[in-house]
């Protein structure tokens, strides 16, 4: 993968369905879920920095994983990778049950025939995979025509909202209401909003598949996460603001209400279709990752060599096989709550596992900072310190459910890794040489 495929899998890995369902979850949430995609967007970054940098200095370290070998050693680099992987096939539920959502506007029989909605989210899901054991080059074909196409309705509503703005001015959005803000409101409206930003790291995971991946992976990285940030920011916020939040909130389709307001009927089927696709592509490129971490770990012997197995395209088939099975399981087995109950429980789950990621590679650039392995910088460490900060504070706000929930599958790789690492003869405590190439170029901006 090059720079513009990579760019394109943060691109599409972040922007998936659930950016076109969010303005609903978060309209209770009012003036709170601004401030909240703010601190969303500054944590986001600080994470994208915080890759970038470590991609640019370990380019051989194999991405996420490795990074935290090197950092916090074995035991850790498994939690926080298992805990990466957990994310990605759940993501892939939400994901998979936001494009069902937009379906049903289009086909009204999917949501209105008992048993046919989960039964289309599963088929999704596996269409999909049966596009990645394809190979990486058509998963990298479709990543870049549906990215496109996702981005669409978002020009639109950016071009709607700068319209409204200047004939209306500040009237056009809710009136601000100091009162209204509290730390839970807060905290809550940064944890559904920080899933429409997962996969920032999406070019960093798949490291040996990019090209010169010192170079490309950072500036990837740091081009979709601005790009994804200011397109989510404004466009969701525009949403919750300018509509009234009860319609917003009771919406199955928010960004069809917003432009249908000005462009009519039509602009529904438009949003509704973007919607699909975008979920196609977002799901095309989350299958991939799900595929490859387990297969990467398998390979150096962190996993069994079951999940590496590779067929004749090259893609770790048991691995992406494996994954879709976990996502349709879940799918089917909490379809008996609503679809946006389903949404809004997958969403938090994903978040709070990989949380877990996010946490250990900003505290791990904190000790390789320390150590004198990655060059001293204050501006580093000073993001370092809000990504682990931001991680923190949205990890809080997964809440119970969510927490136990990812607990419990982060409890049950933990023997499958004892077992791969004693036949591997690899101590999972053991320290790790921190000999990897370094450069000391500044990361893209």
């Amino acid at each position: 993968m090059g720079f513009w495929v990579a760019s394109a899998l943060v691109v599409g890995n972040v922007i998936g369905a659930g950016i076109f369902l969010l303005p609903a979850t978060l309209a209770p949430y009012g003036w709170n879920g601004v401030l909240g995609w703010f601190i969303t967007l500054a944590g986001a970054l600080c994470l994208a920095w915080v890759f970038a940098e470590l991609s640019r200095t370990f380019p051989d370290a194999g991405g996420a994983f490795g990074f935290m070998r090197l950092a916090l050693g074995e035991a850790p680099a498994f939690v926080g990778a298992w805990g990466y992987w957990v994310s990605v096939w759940v993501a892939n539920a939400a994901i998979a049950t936001g494009a069902t959502a937009y379906l049903t506007r289009l086909v009204p029989a999917v949501e209105s025939v008992p048993g046919l909605a989960p039964l289309v989210t599963v088929g999704i899901v596996w269409l999909v995979t049966w596009i990645n054991l394809l190979g990486v080059r058509a998963v990298g074909g479709v990543q870049v025509v549906t990215t496109i196409i996702k981005l669409l309705p978002f020009i639109a509503v950016l071009a709607l909202v700068a319209v409204r703005l200047g004939v209306d001015g500040a009237s056009a959005l809710a009136p601000f209401d100091p009162a209204a803000l509290s730390w839970s409101g807060v905290i809550g409206a940064t944890t559904l909003s920080l899933y429409a930003l997962l996969g920032i790291e999406s070019a960093a995971v798949p490291a040996d598949r990019v090209k010169d991946p010192a170079r490309t992976i950072p500036a990837a990285t740091m081009f979709g996460t601005w790009l994804t940030g200011i397109i989510s920011v404004v466009c969701c916020s525009a949403v919750v603001l300018m509509l009234p939040a009860q319609e917003v909130a009771a919406s199955s389709s928010p960004f069809a209400l917003f432009l249908s307001r000005s462009f009519g009927a039509w602009s529904g089927v438009f949003v509704a279709l973007c919607a699909i696709v975008s979920a196609y592509g977002a799901l095309n490129g989350w299958v991939l990752l799900a595929g490859e971490l387990p297969a990467g770990m398998a390979d150096s012997g962190r996993l069994p060599a079951w999940f590496g197995v590779r067929n004749a395209n090259g893609a770790p088939a048991r691995a992406i096989v494996l994954s879709s099975v976990l996502t349709s399981a879940l799918v089917l087995a909490n379809f008996s709550r609503s679809i946006a109950a389903l949404f809004a429980f997958a969403i938090l789950l994903a978040t709070a596992t990989n949380l877990v990621l996010y946490l250990f590679c900003s505290a791990g650039t904190l000790i390789l900072l320390r150590r004198g392995t990655m060059k001293p910088s204050a501006s580093l460490v000073a993001v370092a310190v809000g990504a682990l900060l931001f991680s923190i504070w949205a990890l809080y706000g997964a809440g119970v459910e969510a927490l136990a929930w990812g607990a419990g599958l982060l409890f049950l790789g933990w023997p499958l890794h004892l077992a791969a690492t004693r036949r591997a003869r690899i101590p999972h405590n053991a320290p790790l040489p921190l000999d990897a190439p370094m450069s000391h170029d500044p990361p893209p901006a």
